[in-house]
């Protein structure tokens, strides 16, 4: 029998990996679709339109979730217009102005344990600051500016890593033909990077919609069948709705299929902010090709 070369054991060993990393990933994508399975199955039965526009009855084992859609989409637009202006300036104040001393060091080595911070001791803060400090009670407003602090980490960094990946030449250009410092970053630099900064603006939609410790102390009722009339109204929200009826005292086996319905309107609504910003993206993208 004929030895193999070293070239042809190379080419095995890269035909093993890559069937190896083919299969992890297959059961990544398997593992999330049968997680999503198994909450359409469970859930489908439940959504109607009744239950998405109704409030809740019976101590939350009958009736629909409107209030909590409600008061979700409330907690997440609030937070992104905490969130997204000063995580974006902060970006781009450590990109374009600071340079590489010892403060933007500090400012990226706080940020990033910011970023590692649980978000239960954000809520700790939250209730401390906005609701007792502040005198904001549990609020809209105060769960906004908690939950827009637990992503501020993730929107700096992501408009940073965005500014920086764009090339030099493009600033030395703009400086060269009589633009300012502003004028190129304004008009030249952030319409570039704005496609992968909607990037931390899809990640933090997905962590702040998700978020149940930060707005326990901060923001939402045990149950509110009303919707709030101003952002210094407590509300109810879903991640929160769907914690309490699969755990409180209710009765479970009516309250069971809400969970899941709860659940899978969850799951669309993240999707369907994803599917948005992934709109955005490619507008962003398109607009500065063009």
């Amino acid at each position: 029998m004929k030895k193999m070369t070293g070239m042809q054991r190379k080419r095995i060993t890269q035909k093993v990996a890559f069937s190896l990393f083919r299969l992890l990933s297959f059961a990544v994508v398997g593992i999330l679709f049968w997680i999503l399975g198994f909450i359409i199955v469970k859930g489908i039965g439940v959504v109607d339109w009744e239950f998405l526009t109704s409030a809740p009855e019976d101590g939350m084992t009958g009736g629909g979730i409107f209030p909590a859609i409600v008061g979700t989409l409330a907690l997440i637009v609030g937070s992104m217009i905490v969130a997204f202006p000063i995580g974006v300036f902060s970006g781009i104040y450590i990109s374009e102005y600071a340079g590489n001393n010892w403060i933007v060091k500090f400012i990226r080595i706080m940020t990033n344990n910011l970023s590692g911070v649980p978000s239960i001791v954000f809520g700790l803060f939250g209730m401390a600051l906005f609701v007792n400090a502040l005198e904001f009670g549990d609020s809209i407003i105060a769960g906004s500016f908690t939950l827009g602090l637990l992503v501020l980490p993730v929107v700096i960094r992501t408009t940073e890593e965005a500014l920086r990946a764009i090339d030099d030449s493009y600033r030395v250009g703009s400086l060269a033909l009589g633009a300012s410092k502003l004028q190129t970053i304004r008009k030249v630099i952030l319409p570039m990077a704005m496609p992968n900064i909607t990037t931390g603006l899809i990640l933090s939609i997905g962590r702040v919609s998700g978020e149940t410790a930060p707005i326990l102390f901060t923001a939402v009722a045990y149950f509110l069948p009303k919707l709030p009339a101003s952002i210094f109204d407590q509300v109810m929200a879903l991640p929160y709705h769907l914690y309490v009826i699969s755990t409180s005292g209710t009765d479970i086996t009516a309250a069971r299929p809400i969970a899941y319905g709860t659940a899978l309107v969850l799951i669309m609504m993240v999707l369907f902010f994803n599917i948005m910003a992934s709109v955005l993206r490619k507008y962003f993208s398109k607009k500065t090709l063009s």
